[in-house]
């Protein structure tokens, strides 16, 4: 969501796809067509992307709800009974209080519709147009089953700066009424649609207008946790689904025969460490937070990025690529459902080094590019990291450093990233290890079935022409170009210990905890850190106020996710 930034708020975020629409249900004077969505249990339209508009409108004397699917470019009238909605799970968001207090419900995070993060995801934006109707239209939730609460209010940004309330318009909790009114003259209002809970829901809307009433179910599939081509629409009986992917916690698949074990990491925090060992430097993965707690090396473990990350590269951030398009972003902040990596120089103390650890990522293999970046004050992407524009990159942190950034993949598919960790001892020696970390993004491949490390995939290629030829020698550590330092007493950004792996909850927010600035590397060629393009702030951007989930290092701002 979009909070301003003097009022300690912030953003959640995650992504879902669909293409729209080739079915003609009927209605008159629309257009039929639309190019093919999904079809759920029973035949029905699976519509998860896209402008959707529930229309009350006169057909032959009779009121009747329908919905004009606006997804494909043309409009498609279809009837409620007849769809699956599709909440996905990177709808999951920050909820204003004011929303909470309106509808009832929690102010922890909550599947949103038409949230403040509508432009940065893909998934539907239903609203309501009352024209077609002749006169002003009662909305009744008649009906309602679910796993959670639900309800409609209005809460736009506007009214966030005037420090104004949210307006309910109904809701499934006993304190909020059933019944609003739809205007005539209002053709697109767009409440937020709020779920509280994972899993199928079945709103029962009456709508009654000048004498006459109409009445439909419409089946709404929240999250990622149920398939919802498994859902039968309107008031159907849902059939036991299986889950399209692990609910909670690491996802550890039993891995095919061909394949090495692996330990897959798909959800919840861990950090790429460095780590004092017998006079030397080890580079270790640590899942789980400070004090519940494995250490992996980088070579028996596959991070999973969940399609719960995909979401649309916001304006202001082209070196990432064209506004609009697909990404799949593990932000600054942690997000309930899929990975936060960070990373940790925590168990070296100053007195151990002689300068920093340097980070440098020497090459990666895969179908896209990888950035790692976070926004300066002015809300600016400062980046650590990229393999678009030449390699390698390097960024370096001081002893006893826990840090986090916004961490970008541009396509689906396998990635290996092979980092060299280096730094100076206090007597002089120079130390380093070189590892490779296996990426898993999307769910087009099964992470089980991935080796670990460097693998064995003979067409993976790197993903940009390294500028230069990484040194194996550690005596040749990077020099990165410098950022501010901070330290935890003085900087808003440090962060708070980490929490319990798939908790859905976090410390505060930031760049880094003691030792040093969060980020101080830079491009090797100066592509992405060169841009200087004034942006907004991811989970938070910062156009004056927080767009996205990650990218906010300016600001402390709570973090509150359901249990």
């Amino acid at each position: 969501m979009i909070r301003a930034l003097t009022r300690d708020r912030r953003a959640v975020t995650s992504a879902a796809l669909i293409a729209a629409a080739a079915v003609l249900l009927g209605a008159a004077g629309l257009v039929a067509g639309g190019s093919g969505n999904a079809r759920a249990a029973g035949d029905a339209v699976v519509l998860d992307e896209g402008e959707l508009v529930f229309t009350p409108r006169l057909a032959d004397g009779e009121l009747e709800l329908q919905i004009d699917d606006r997804s494909s470019g043309t409009t498609v009238v279809r009837e409620p009974s007849q769809v699956v909605l599709h909440a996905p799970a990177s709808s999951l968001q920050y909820t204003a209080d004011p929303v909470a207090t309106a509808l009832g419900t929690t102010n922890m995070d909550s599947w949103q519709l038409n949230g403040w993060e509508a432009e940065n995801i893909f998934a539907p934006e239903p609203g309501w147009n009352g024209s077609a109707a002749g006169g002003d239209t009662e909305v009744t939730l008649s009906g309602y089953e679910g796993p959670g609460d639900f309800g409609l209010a209005l809460y736009t940004r506007e009214m966030d700066n005037a420090n104004a309330p949210a307006t309910a318009y109904l809701g499934s909790a006993a304190s909020v009424q059933r019944t609003f009114t739809l205007p005539r003259e209002e053709e697109r209002l767009l409440p937020i649609w709020q779920f509280t809970a994972e899993g199928v829901y079945r709103l029962t809307f009456t709508v009654t207008s000048g004498g006459s009433s109409d009445t439909e179910t419409l089946a709404v599939v929240v999250g990622d946790d149920v398939d919802p081509s498994t859902v039968l629409p309107g008031d159907g009986s849902t059939p036991t689904a299986s889950p399209t992917d692990s609910p909670t916690g690491s996802a550890t698949v039993s891995p095919s025969p061909t394949a090495p074990a692996a330990h897959v990491i798909a959800e919840g925090h861990v950090d790429l460490a460095a780590r004092p060992a017998d006079g030397d430097l080890e580079f270790q993965i640590k899942e789980g937070s400070e004090l519940n707690h494995k250490w992996y090396e980088p070579g028996q473990v596959v991070m999973h990025v969940r399609p719960a990350a995909k979401r649309k590269i916001p304006q202001g951030y082209d070196f990432l690529g064209t506004p609009g398009d697909a990404v799949w972003w593990l932000p600054l902040q942690q997000n309930a459902g899929i990975v936060w990596p960070g990373w940790n120089t925590t168990e070296f103390a100053r007195a151990d080094l002689d300068g920093r650890v340097s980070f440098r990522l020497d090459s990666v293999q895969g179908p896209g590019n990888i950035a790692m970046f976070h926004s300066n004050v002015m809300g600016v992407p400062d980046v650590s990291l990229n393999s678009g524009d030449g390699l390698p990159d390097a960024h370096t942190l001081g002893a006893g450093t826990h840090s986090h950034f916004d961490w970008v993949f541009s396509a689906e598919g396998v990635y290996r990233t092979t980092f060299t960790v280096s730094a100076t001892l206090a007597d002089g020696t120079k130390v380093s290890d070189k590892e490779t970390i296996a990426w898993v993004v999307g769910d087009d491949t099964d992470p089980s079935t991935v080796a670990p490390g460097e693998g064995d995939e003979p067409t993976a290629t790197p993903t940009a022409t390294p500028t230069a030829t990484p040194s194996e020698s550690a005596s040749q550590t990077p020099t990165a170009t410098a950022s501010p330092s901070v330290s935890a007493s003085d900087s808003p950004s440090a962060s708070a210990p980490a929490t319990d792996p798939g908790s859905g909850s976090s410390g505060t927010s930031g760049s880094s905890s003691a030792g040093g600035s969060g980020s101080s590397g830079t491009a090797a060629t100066g592509g992405l850190a060169s841009t200087g393009a004034q942006v907004g702030v991811i989970a938070g951007i910062a156009v004056t106020a927080l767009l996205m989930g990650g990218g906010a290092v300016l600001v402390v701002r709570r973090r509150r996710t359901a249990q």
